[in-house]
Parts: structure tokens; sequence; C-alpha cells
């Protein structure tokens, strides 16, 4: 597994061709599979609440693009995105379209193929930003990683990216939450000394 820490996600996110640029905000902060992203239609977009409807997926078997459900129910899922990211996919949507279109499409138009979408613009932005190797399911685990940066708790992390148990998010992700954890102990530590401190004061 491979993590971008911000600056390098707002890198990509600058250099990849513009119309792909709210996709890799909200693969590296939704966690959305490529499948999800490329199956994301507008009328899944919930700009207001700031949610994404993970609802239908894109696979390409064989050469052939098949599109359905998620896999699991679990799979199927809203996630809330911060909201400088709405505001990124909210300009993307502004181009006319209608709410049944995929909100990711391929470069002439249609069904985003993800083979050649990573041909064709994934790994020349991923050249160009000196991210050599860099999958795109590497976004996913860029999210993760940034969730628990910001303090998710395991059962979260396991909901917001579809995954079945909290067993299965511990075993692959696990050791990222010592750091969490390092960090909510110094926030009780801020929220101790700011209380006993007013204590004292109070006191006095």
């Amino acid at each position: 597994m491979r993590f971008l820490n911000p600056a390098e996600v707002a890198q990509l996110a600058d250099l990849i061709d513009a119309r792909y640029r709210a996709l890799v905000l909200v693969g590296a902060y939704g966690g959305l599979r490529i499948g999800e992203l490329a199956g994301l239609r507008r009328r899944r977009i919930d700009l207001l609440r700031g949610t994404v409807d993970v609802a239908e997926t894109v696979n390409e078997l064989k050469g052939r693009l098949v599109v359905g459900p998620p896999k699991t129910r679990a799979s199927r899922r809203k996630v809330s995105l911060p909201l400088g990211v709405m505001e990124e996919l909210a300009d993307h949507l502004r181009a006319p379209g209608r709410p049944t279109d995929q909100v990711f499409k391929a470069q002439g138009g249609g069904q985003l193929r993800i083979s050649n979408f990573r041909r064709n613009i994934w790994r020349p932005a991923v050249a160009d930003a000196n991210l050599a190797g860099l999958r795109i399911h590497d976004l996913r685990h860029t999210a993760v990683a940034l969730w628990i940066a910001a303090g998710a708790s395991p059962k979260e992390v396991a909901a917001r990216a579809g995954h079945i148990s909290v067993s299965f998010v511990l075993d692959r992700y696990g050791h990222l939450f010592p750091e969490a954890d390092t960090a909510l102990r110094a926030r009780l530590d801020s929220l101790f000394r700011a209380a006993t401190e007013h204590r004292r004061n109070t006191v006095a």
C-alpha cells in the first residue's frame, strides 16, 4: 500500500487532465474505488449535504464494460466529503448534463473505460508529479490514512470504505492507528490542562 500526503494529492490533482481533477480529490478524500468513481452518476451527488451515494460500479471484463450495483451491502454507502472537495465537485458539475449521466466521462464522452484512463491519463500525470509507481487504488489507501489521521475510528473507516468488518480494517490499516492514538492523547491532554487551569483561576 502507498499513502499520499495532502500536498501530494494536491499536486497530482493540479497536474492531471483538468477533467479528472475532481476524480483525484474524490478518490483521495472519499475512498471510492475506481470502478465506483467510473460508475458515479450526477444524481448521486448531494451538494447540499456534502455526500456521495455509492450505488453503482463499473468493471471491465475481457474488454466489455459491466455496470451494476456494488458487490456487497456494505459497499452500497453514502460518503461525506470535505467542503473543499465538494466545492471542486460542484465546479466540475457545472458542465451541462442529465441526472443519469456519469460524473466522470471518457475523454471523448461516454462511459469511462478504466484501462484507457490508466494508460492515457493516470500514468502521464503520475510521472509529471514524480510519483512513479502510484496506482489508482492508492488513492483509496490514501483516503483511509487521512481519515485515521483525522481521528476516525476503525468502525467509521469500515463504514466509509464499504468494508464488511472492522477486523479487516484493523488487519490492513491497524499500523496507522497508534499515531492517531497519540494525536488523541495530545488532544485529551489539552482538554485536561485547560480545565485544570480554569479551575485554578476560579478558585484563586
